[in-house]
């Protein structure tokens, strides 16, 4: 008992003295001051060590200031007609492209520029102007190795009455061949291609060798080559094709139902809405002018025109639209008839050029659009572009319906500057697809309408079988 009492004593004395100790509860009943001190200090040991483990890499996020983004927004999709953002900004703010960085595949400028082309597009995201690049390329390959065309030998026998009938125009050089080049200028292709064959026995496709504009609706041919050769026979003249590349080609079979119903029509008239063209069985010939080598596209920088388009009016309402609504516009070069500066040019000094129904569907502009580095504008409803299968359109052209004219400008407008940029990376690695060559290369447009043929074939073969 007298120990207990002289030990509460001393506590006493210590609770009313300068030693006291520090107690959360006012009092002197539990002494805390150790307990909390450990405590203190485990946690500055964990802060530390969380710290320690967070700067070698084994957080979740990284230590940024107060509003300061942890990565920088993602890239925007591949550009497409779908995808526009319909903003109303100014022209001001809309593509100034000076003082961008140099396009990736530049190099395809240059010499051997084929093999640099097929690595752009392999490390494009979303494989560049294609569908599917991979795919493409494997057929494409497959066919090189396998396809063989037959020609009826009306091409070169003198004595032949139609041997006169196998070019448009017996001058490749006249300036009157225009529209008919693309027409000429295959033919020519094909007598010089790995791909012919004089063994009728072993060829996937014949070719017809006649023009339509020499020959016109003579049915003879026709019945000719369905009499003296048993090819058209065997099938009916579903692996038999055609081409021609004018206006008259619209009515090119009229009067041979099997060849208008069987046979393919590589045509430039191209449209849905036309007599005599049937979509799943014909093909889209591109309709190509000849032009000098354009081997250095106007870069987006210095293309300080919006829009260019020049052409008659007098057969297209679309056209006369056209003019109505953005003819007087300044940022435009929109003009009826002739511009006031070579023809050339507007292509060169545009970010967009315009294709426009005029009294037909199929004109040269979409060519030369791509060739001059414009991208290009389709307003016309309708219409099977050329290579669909394999080219997706809508990442290198703007696709509006023409009774959309009224929201032309507030479309174009509205694509960012990288946005346009890509669709002018895709334009560049579509040019090759739209050059002929005599003899032909690599993927220029006679093995690219060739590689449309080849699917049609292919296709009615598994339809068949």
């Amino acid at each position: 008992m007298r120990t207990s009492r002289r030990r509460r004593r001393r506590w006493d004395r210590a609770c009313n003295g300068s030693a006291k100790p520090f107690s959360l509860l006012g009092s002197c009943n539990i002494p805390l001051a150790p307990p909390l001190l450990l405590l203190f200090l485990s946690l500055a040991a964990v802060t530390l060590l969380f710290c320690k483990f967070a700067s070698l890499g084994g957080g979740a996020t990284t230590n940024l200031p107060v509003g300061t983004p942890a990565a920088p927004p993602p890239a925007p999709p591949s550009s497409t007609a779908a995808s526009i953002n319909h903003s109303e900004p100014s022209l001001r703010a809309v593509p100034s492209f000076s003082g961008d960085p140099p396009l990736r595949n530049a190099a395809i400028l240059s010499e051997g520029g084929a093999m640099e082309e097929e690595k752009s597009v392999e490390g494009r995201r979303g494989g560049g102007p294609y569908h599917e690049w991979g795919l493409f390329r494997e057929g494409f390959e497959e066919m090189m190795k396998t396809l063989k065309i037959f020609v009826y030998p009306d091409a070169r026998n003198a004595s032949s009455p139609f041997a006169g009938v196998f070019l448009p125009h017996p001058n490749p050089s006249n300036p009157k061949l225009g529209n008919y080049y693309s027409e000429h200028i295959f033919k020519l292709a094909l007598l010089h291609s790995s791909l012919l064959t004089s063994d009728h026995q072993e060829a996937h496709l014949f070719f017809m060798p006649f023009s339509i504009n020499a020959l016109r609706n003579d049915p003879r041919y026709a019945a000719k080559v369905s009499r003296e050769f048993v090819s058209w026979n065997a099938s009916g003249g579903v692996d038999h094709f055609y081409v021609s590349c004018h206006s008259v080609g619209r009515d090119a079979a009229a009067r041979h139902r099997e060849l208008r119903d069987n046979a393919i029509h590589a045509c430039c008239s191209s449209s849905y809405f036309q007599r005599n063209y049937v979509a799943h069985k014909d093909v889209a010939l591109p309709q190509i002018w000849p032009r000098q080598p354009e081997r250095t596209p106007e870069p987006p920088g210095a293309r300080k025109r919006l829009v260019f388009f020049a052409g008659r009016i007098q057969n297209s309402q679309v056209r006369r639209e056209l003019i109505s609504q953005w003819g007087n516009d300044t940022s435009m070069d929109v003009f009826s008839g002739n511009p006031p500066f070579p023809y050339e040019e507007g292509f060169r000094r545009s970010r967009f050029c315009l294709h426009v129904k005029g009294y037909e569907v199929n004109t040269a502009r979409i060519s030369d659009s791509i060739h001059y580095g414009c991208v290009p504008v389709i307003l016309s409803n309708y219409y099977e572009l050329p290579f669909a299968s394999v080219l997706d359109w809508s990442k290198f052209s703007v696709i509006i319906n023409h009774r959309d004219i009224v929201k032309l400008k507030q479309v174009l407008i509205s694509f960012p500057p990288r946005m346009y940029l890509a669709m002018y990376e895709n334009l560049l690695l579509v040019r090759r697809h739209f050059v002929w060559h005599v003899p032909p290369k690599g993927y220029d447009s006679f093995h690219m309408t060739v590689h449309q043929l080849w699917l049609r074939r292919m296709a009615h073969l598994g339809h068949v079988s």
